[in-house]
């Protein structure tokens, strides 16, 4: 069965005379409809594209106009805007380079119905007016809209022809529509519709000019020139006055309307309320951070003293080795200062969130209603392979970040599937259809974790804390749901398989049949080959990668895709309801889920598409025209959303005083499914709770990649405000302040950034912005409004650059068409070319650590960021435990380090925006994979010296040992108060001590070389994606920490581990034979020796594979052979004097 499409096109409207000014539009977008074969092809409804075997009363010519215009579109616009909304949300988009925009209506987007009215593919009342199979206009519920009392079921189309050329007569009842301009038309639960927007204002105008009248609001509460409009807070809110009034409504009643509550109470302050802070910042006890930086001042001086000794004596009986030892010696203590500095201001921080409800989503003379007036939120998901990434890993996400507990008007999620896959596509239809079950369980339940597979898996008692009496029945029922979900989305690949398997075998049966109807007489038939498509649950081509790549429908070649699979909700709360054919009873829950998108960007062969980094971008841009959130948080497919309320705690430090500063706010990483040892440091709780915690004291953490709460507009290049301000010198956080005036022209072209209004009056200048963001209007338009509302409130006298309460308490702009195909075509492959997407605007080319290098600019410019480590972990995800995983995931990370330091990036030319320990953090981060290859020296001069017999000093005397006791002891010393503030262990600061020198000798070094082969000689470096585990091995949940899987980066670690073994060997046996036993320098080549091997236990550990499984003649031939080659070594160079001790040996 065909099904209906069409298409959207660009095309200029002619200036009539008869069209107003108000009225003419530059741009508009067309909509042509067309049919959708069965082959999958699209076939325009004109004379021209019709295959020849129609005749000729089977096509006609029809164009709509969108926007509708008074003339020709009697019908309300907020009806309008409903009904194109649920088209909008029902299609999928797609076009790209040198094609059209097409926009398919799909009647079907999985195999599953689907139940939620927010929902893609929601089924509903069908036309009927005879010969048309449309579907009812519906509200927000799902429930018709019908514009006559006789209940005649009628679509947009027919009522809008019935009113136009059929004199508004009802085509059921014959009776004449009571109001053509449907402004009395009413929804079952009585409430009216919203009234309509104003006809000759775009989407983005309406914004402008809410935007600036907002401001001038601000601006005239703050002067004191305007005073509240009580009778528009009356009229608005059908409330009654305040203090002194005879009847104060019951609280939370003064918006609603109700006027069946007379219950009376006490009226609620709402002014002179003393302003409370949302953060505060918790600094570390003086008796643990005053020894802190006390011991780091002492261990430098040692050092010092060390290294002058070391050279003042040296060892002239070895002098390789010593000249050696000292080079790395002095490159050690180099980078243990880079490393050390930036740990002398470390902070704790805490947030309230009751302040949060309180300023933002409490009834106020600004917010009367209550309604929430906090800022949108577009959350994107990014995924690549679904071989990979499991779609089931990445559905239990989706449900985490649609059950997160955030304003559901506000919040919006993208998905971005870089691999253009249908099973991704599916899996994310599937997860919302059960999120319809999932969202509410968990807001009647108040569930936490709220990723279905971590909440059922938990050891922990589930109904701890739980009192209400329906939680067992609700708990079983979704958990049987959720066991089918996972079955569904299991089988999709089958499904998919099995499908497009069927769909091929048609179109070769048709394909036969043609060519058999065309054949001549005995002509020999040729073999048809017909590409193997992918096929749709609707019977469609998949416009995506298929199964079998093909042109235009590979990775690396498809066109862009954005489907609505969740429509924007609406602006009232939606409760459920308690029939018996709901699984659970919702009358008293909120059933909204929030608007949830799928977005594939366009790939075409000779486009650099910039890895995920590009994915990003396409992600910002679509989204500004979509949703606009001012604030984005980026997460992994594998990290969900483990605090339900983190989104509000990342809020808090936006919305403080000082926010308009802050241009991220980044979450630490925690990880699940880590063997209890954490043999191979996955958990890095050194890097996030030491390290991130003292760049907070600077100028803030750096950006890892995920768990990441963005201000769009930081994103979008901009300076921050009051960029000429003091600026901290290089001790600030610990001395005082000296003031230093910096100035966007004195910065370099690469540093320089967009300038934001200094105040309320100054505006944007956005003629610069076409050059920068590309040619979209929409997104052009967007700017301004993301910046305004993502500003925090003007509640306190320090506030500069703040927004008036309640300027975002107003609904959220419907989706149309037009504006999806703007979005389809801002992500296509072609929109960033001469523009400065990637250089200076969003996500920054160049290096595979692209998150490290967009936080870099970002403080660069003069933002702050912040480090929210929240009781309750905000975000969890998973790291590969498997040995060779997780050394290929360092070496992806340290190859980015060494591009960073060959690269416009490096701190050293970093403008002076940015603090002094702020930019020696950022100096480290490109500088530490450098450390390897003294590394890897230092760690063959214990074998060196055991096989010679020499030493890196002369002799072990007192003054050696001393500085190598001093050295030792304040290592451990600022360990033990390094682990005091932050939290940590010491097991866990000993397995990253560990997994550094297992590193530093391994991915560390292939990455300094993969790093010079790029810019020496400009080999381009390619990783493929780590692996995720999919949690399906019940039996162990360790299965992949035992699987070895040989890799080169093995090889010099072995090296070390052997060299050092038979060295120990040799060692030993030279001194036992030696007439003058040299027992200090054994000792010392011992002990160093002894040193490389205990870090690298691990590492052999992992070697081993599964406990138990490695044979017993493994360890017999390792003892034999090293045995073996110790009295080689003694046997071709014998001691002198071993004749008199133990007589010769020779072998026979």
């Amino acid at each position: 069965m065909a099904s209906k499409s069409f298409k959207l096109t660009r095309s200029n409207l002619s200036s009539s005379s008869d069209v107003s000014d108000a009225q003419k539009h530059p741009m508009t977008q067309i909509v042509t409809f067309a049919r959708r074969t069965s082959s999958g092809r699209y076939v325009r409804y004109s004379r021209d594209d019709l295959d020849s075997e129609l005749g000729s009363s089977d096509f006609t010519n029809y164009t709509v106009h969108i926007p509708p215009t008074p003339d020709n579109q009697p019908m309300d616009p907020s009806i309008s805007q409903k009904v194109e909304e649920q088209y909008v949300s029902n299609s999928l988009f797609t076009g790209g380079f040198n094609s059209v925009t097409r926009a398919h209506l799909m009647d079907k987007v999985i195999e599953s119905e689907a139940i939620h009215p927010q929902m893609a593919g929601m089924k509903g009342s069908s036309c009927a007016v005879p010969g048309c199979d449309a579907k009812v206009m519906s509200d927000e519920r799902g429930n018709d809209i019908l514009p006559c009392e006789c209940d005649f079921k009628i679509c947009r189309d027919c009522y809008v022809d019935a009113v136009k050329q059929g004199n508004a007569i009802c085509p059921g009842c014959k009776e004449p529509y009571k109001n053509t301009d449907t402004d009395e038309i009413t929804v079952e639960d009585g409430r009216p519709l919203p009234l309509p927007p104003t006809r000759t204002m775009s989407k983005n105008e309406r914004r402008l000019s809410l935007m600036k009248s907002t401001k001038s609001m601000m601006v005239r509460s703050q002067t004191g020139v305007g005073d509240f409009d009580h009778n528009r807070w009356l009229f608005e809110t059908k409330g009654t006055y305040g203090y002194g009034n005879a009847i104060w409504p019951k609280e939370g009643d003064m918006g609603n309307g109700n006027d069946q509550n007379d219950e009376v109470v006490e009226p609620k302050e709402f002014m002179n309320k003393p302003w409370r802070p949302l953060t505060r910042k918790l600094k570390i006890r003086a008796a643990v951070l005053s020894p802190y930086r006390l011991l780091i001042l002492v261990r430098m001086v040692i050092l010092g003293l060390f290294l002058a000794w070391r050279i003042r004596h040296p060892n002239t009986d070895a002098y390789w080795l010593w000249a050696m030892s000292i080079v790395c010696e002095i490159w050690f203590a180099f980078s243990w200062l880079l490393d050390q500095l930036p740990k002398l201001c470390p902070i704790n921080r805490a947030t309230d969130l009751n302040v949060l409800k309180e300023k933002f989503e409490t009834p106020s003379p600004s917010n009367p209603t209550g309604k929430s007036d906090l800022p949108g939120i577009d959350v994107f998901v990014s995924t690549a392979d679904p071989e990979k990434e499991p779609p089931l890993v990445t559905a239990n996400t989706i449900l985490s970040i649609l059950a997160a507990d955030y304003p559901v008007e506000k919040l919006a999620c993208y998905v971005s599937d870089d691999g253009g896959a249908l099973l991704t596509f599916e899996a994310m239809a599937e997860a919302a259809s059960f999120a319809n079950t999932w969202v509410p369980f968990c807001r009647k339940h108040d569930i936490e974790p709220r990723n279905p597979e971590s909440y059922f898996n938990l050891k922990r008692d589930p109904f701890k804390n739980k009192v209400r009496s329906d939680f067992v029945k609700d708990r079983r029922r979704v958990k049987r749901e959720y066991d089918e979900f996972k079955v569904r989305i299991n089988g999709l690949p089958d499904s998919i398989r099995r499908r497009s398997d069927a769909y091929h075998a048609r179109e070769e049966i048709k394909a036969m049949k043609r060519q058999r109807q065309n054949v001549v007489d005995d002509e020999p038939l040729e073999t048809i080959k017909i590409p193997k498509a992918t096929w749709m649950a609707d019977g469609t081509h998949w416009p995506g990668t298929w199964m079998q790549p093909s042109a235009e429908h590979s990775k690396g070649d498809h066109a862009g895709i954005i489907q609505v699979m969740l429509k924007p909700p609406s602006d009232e709360p939606l409760h459920g309801s308690a029939d018996e054919i709901k699984l659970i009873d919702l009358s008293e829950v909120d059933i909204r889920l929030p608007l949830l998108v799928y977005v594939s960007r366009e790939k075409r062969p000779g486009y650099d598409h910039n890895k995920k980094a590009g994915a990003m971008n396409a992600l910002v841009r679509a989204s500004a025209i979509m949703s606009n959130g001012p604030f984005i948080l980026n997460l992994d497919c594998d990290h969900y959303i483990y605090n339900s309320q983190a989104m509000r705690e990342g809020m808090c430090f936006m919305m403080d005083r000082g926010g308009d500063r802050i241009c991220y706010v980044q979450f630490p990483q925690r990880f699940e499914g880590i063997d209890p040892s954490d043999r191979y440091a996955n958990h890095n709780t050194v890097f996030f709770d030491v390290n991130m915690r003292a760049l907070d004291g600077l100028q803030g953490p750096v950006y890892v990649g995920t768990g990441c709460l963005f201000r769009r507009i930081a994103l979008y290049g901009f300076d921050p405000h009051r960029s000429k301000e003091q600026h901290p010198g290089c001790c600030s956080c610990c001395f005082g302040k000296r003031k230093k005036h910096t100035s966007i022209a004195n910065g370099s072209e690469e540093h320089r950034g967009l300038r934001m209004g200094d105040s309320d009056d100054e505006e944007m200048d956005l003629s610069l912005f076409p050059k920068r963001f590309g040619n979209s209007a929409f997104l052009v338009d967007s700017i301004p409004i993301a910046e305004f509302q993502g500003r925090p409130l003007a509640d306190h006298p320090a506030v500069k650059y703040g927004r008036p309460p309640g300027a975002l308490t107003i609904p959220r702009e419907l989706l149309d068409a037009s504006t999806v195909a703007e979005a389809i075509s801002a992500i296509s492959c072609w929109y960033e070319d001469k523009t400065e997407w990637g250089q200076r605007v969003g996500w920054i080319y160049g290096s595979v650590t692209e998150d490290v290098v967009t936080g870099y600019r970002m403080h660069n410019r003069g933002w702050k960021s912040i480090y929210c480590v929240t009781k309750r972990d905000a975000f969890r995800g998973t790291a590969p435990i498997n040995l060779t995983d997780r050394l290929h995931q360092v070496l992806r990370w340290a190859t980015g380090s060494v591009e960073i330091f060959f690269s416009r990036n490096n701190a050293l030319l970093a403008s002076s925006r940015m603090k002094i320990l702020q930019r020696i953090a950022y100096l480290n981060v490109g500088i530490y994979p450098f450390t390897s290859i003294f590394l890897i020296v230092y760690c063959f001069l214990p074998a060196l010296s055991l096989f010679s017999g020499q030493f890196i000093v002369q002799t072990l005397n007192v003054t050696f040992l001393t500085y190598l006791l001093g050295i030792t002891i304040t290592l451990c010393l600022l360990a033990v108060l390094e682990i005091k503030w932050s939290g940590i262990e010491l097991e866990e600061w000993w397995r990253n001590e560990q997994f550094w020198l297992i590193g530093g000798t391994s991915a560390h070094l292939a990455a300094v070389l993969q790093g010079l082969l790029k810019v020496i000689a400009g080999i381009e470096i390619s990783f493929t994606l780590t692996s995720k585990s999919a949690g399906d091995d019940v039996d162990d949940e360790f299965a992949d920490l035992y699987i070895v899987k040989w890799t080169s980066l093995m090889i010099p670690p072995i090296t070390i581990m052997m060299i050092n073994l038979i060295a120990i060997a040799v060692g030993v046996s030279r001194t036992i034979y030696s007439t003058i036993p040299q027992w200090s320098r054994l000792i010392g080549g011992v002990f160093f020796s002894f040193w490389v091997l205990v870090h690298l236990y691990p590492f052999a550990k992992g070697l081993m594979g599964r406990r138990g499984r490695t044979p017993t003649i493994v360890f017999v031939w390792s003892g034999l052979i090293a045995i073996t080659i110790s009295l080689l070594w003694v046997a071709i160079s014998p001691p002198s004097g071993a004749n008199e001790i133990g007589g010769s040996f020779s072998f026979p």
